[in-house]
């Protein structure tokens, strides 16, 4: 075999390593993706949105909170903490009739202190709890931000919205009635969704209708539009 030859075997087989090396790499990026887009879901296109279509800046960003917050590993409630918790959402829940307003600050608060709760970081650190939230329970976190926002403003601090919102989600009128009622469900779903995960025993399933201290029932869910005073 001439020395040509050779050579142009040793060029061929260079190259089909190269073209193997480039479409693996790829098929890692697709399914570096898919798992992006699994793990996140809305919150996937939230990131897409806030960088204005830039897929890869989104990806980088998701790809950086699992970086920093995937390894976090959720710490149970004791039956006593989530009991308490339960009842102070039930007493802002009851509040939301008579003042919306405090009952959305309420339930901003005590979703940071139930997320501090089950380990994640500080709720003084909000950026930085949502963030790990996000990682851990991407399908309600944003219900967090929602109703940080909408508490944010009845306060008046400052008028944007949170920089994790979605351009066409941004507003900066005070929120109306509607607007925190709808906050507070979505928190609600975040709310549940930490206090329901921490290892309850599987023989006492929840219960859709809750009992109040006087044995009536209870639906966690129910706010009405007629109850409500303040608009």
């Amino acid at each position: 075999m001439s020395t040509g030859v050779i050579i142009a075997l040793i060029v061929a087989a260079a190259a089909i390593v190269a073209v193997a090396a480039i479409l693996s790499v790829r098929a890692r990026g697709a399914h570096g993706a898919r798992s992006l887009k699994q793990r996140f879901g809305p919150e996937y296109d939230r990131a897409v949105a806030r960088h204005d279509g830039d897929v890869e800046a989104a990806e980088r960003e998701l790809g950086g909170l699992v970086e920093r917050h995937g390894g976090l590993r959720e710490r149970p409630l004791e039956p006593a903490e989530r009991e308490r918790f339960e009842q102070r959402w039930t007493a802002a829940q009851e509040r939301f009739v008579d003042s919306p307003g405090e009952a959305v600050a309420e339930a901003d608060r005590l979703l940071a202190e139930v997320a501090g709760a089950r380990g994640y970081p500080d709720g003084t650190r909000y950026e930085e709890q949502l963030a790990a939230l996000t990682v851990h329970h991407a399908r309600h976190a944003h219900g967090y931000r929602r109703v940080h926002r909408v508490a944010g403003v009845r306060a008046g601090v400052g008028g944007e919205a949170d920089p994790g919102v979605a351009s066409g989600e941004r507003r900066s009128s005070a929120p109306g009635t509607e607007d925190m009622r709808a906050a507070m469900l979505e928190a609600r779903a975040l709310f549940d969704d930490l206090v329901g995960s921490s290892q309850r025993d599987s023989a006492h399933p929840r219960a859709q209708h809750r009992r109040t201290p006087d044995g009536s029932s209870h639906r966690p869910w129910g706010f009405h539009r007629h109850q409500t005073k303040e608009g």
